[in-house]
């Protein structure tokens, strides 16, 4: 079955991840509208896809010919298209970051369940070949994960006036993502948090550094379960190129029962048992977004309704809120 969609916000993955998958899977998805604040740019993808460019994303989501909406870059809307969608019974697959306000994404929640449609959140770092892979090697090969290794090094501005301006909510939704990666590789809930930021300058909102300890320990007693390490750093200035790329650490490393695993998104996966080093790869799997397009397909067509990404996000930036009172206050805070 096609599903006819309509995009909102093509955004800075369209070239590289949306627009190939699309292409890839033309038996499944018929693009008929795009919607996008700077009109020549809608009207070249528009046009490039074979779709006509729409005058805002009301009107996209109001069409007949369109079944589902594939919200790809929030630009200036936030969680309004969604809603539109919403009115209009249309599927949502929402690529955006959600807010940080944990009102208003339970209001969306809200407005999604209310409504009936299939929904699904984009988590790109679940659907990456090397998480698929290493979820795999740990139910058959390295057995329960016991400590995980987290980090994400961003170059900042570091003055360059062409570079986007970092704040609060986008370090918090850096978190959030990596949080989200961690429990979903667990398998489990973190039961408490430990959290340490370090400022640009003192006394500045904006950090350079932020580090949490997610316990999962089952009795809720800190070191009786697993323990996960994320830190997100913001110290590497942009135009120190050759910097930023030199020994960076895996975005993933995972010690298990059985061994331990090294994971650099999306597809590089090296592991060690009592074998020794394997290097698993993943270049030839499905790519990324080609995997997402496929799930979404599944949740719209599939007769049981699918509403899935809504409570994961709400999860994580519960976590992360509890972080920040960690901070706040220097001292473990029981997860609720």
């Amino acid at each position: 079955m096609k599903i006819r969609v309509g995009i909102v916000g093509l955004g800075s993955q369209w070239e590289a991840r949306y627009l190939p998958a699309l292409r890839s899977l033309a038996d499944r998805f018929e693009v008929r509208g795009i919607c996008e604040q700077v009109a020549h740019l809608a009207q070249r993808a528009a046009a490039e896809i074979g779709a006509v460019p729409v005058d805002g994303y009301r009107a996209l989501a109001s069409r007949d010919d369109i079944d589902a909406i594939l919200y790809l870059s929030d630009q200036w809307y936030g969680g309004a298209p969604i809603l539109a969608a919403c009115d209009f019974g249309k599927a949502v697959y929402s690529a955006i970051s959600f807010p940080v306000d944990a009102a208003e994404v339970q209001m969306l929640r809200q407005r999604v369940e209310e409504s009936g449609i299939a929904f699904m959140a984009e988590l790109p770092r679940r659907h990456a070949p090397a998480t698929i892979r290493l979820k795999e090697l740990i139910a058959t090969r390295l057995g329960r994960p016991r400590m995980l290794f987290c980090h994400r090094r961003v170059a900042h501005s570091g003055g360059s006036a062409a570079a986007p301006l970092r704040d609060q909510a986008s370090e918090a939704r850096d978190l959030m993502e990596l949080v989200d990666w961690c429990r979903y590789v667990v398998g489990e809930e973190p039961t408490s948090v430990v959290a340490v930021r370090h400022a640009e300058t003192p006394g500045a909102d904006v950090d350079d550094y932020q580090m949490m300890s997610l316990d999962f320990s089952p009795t809720g007693r800190p070191g009786d379960g697993v323990l996960a390490q994320i830190s997100c750093g913001y110290y590497m200035p942009r135009q120190w190129e050759e910097a930023v790329g030199f020994r960076p650490p895996p975005a993933l490393q995972v010690v298990c029962e059985n061994g331990i695993a090294f994971i650099d998104l999306p597809s590089n996966l090296v592991w060690f048992d009592t074998a020794g080093r394997q290097q698993e790869s993943l270049e030839s799997e499905r790519p990324v977004g080609e995997h997402m397009l496929v799930q979404f397909h599944r949740k719209v067509t599939s007769l049981v309704r699918a509403v899935s990404g809504l409570d994961d996000s709400l999860r994580a930036m519960q976590i992360v809120q509890a972080a920040a009172e960690s901070q706040r206050e220097g001292r473990r805070v029981v997860i609720g």
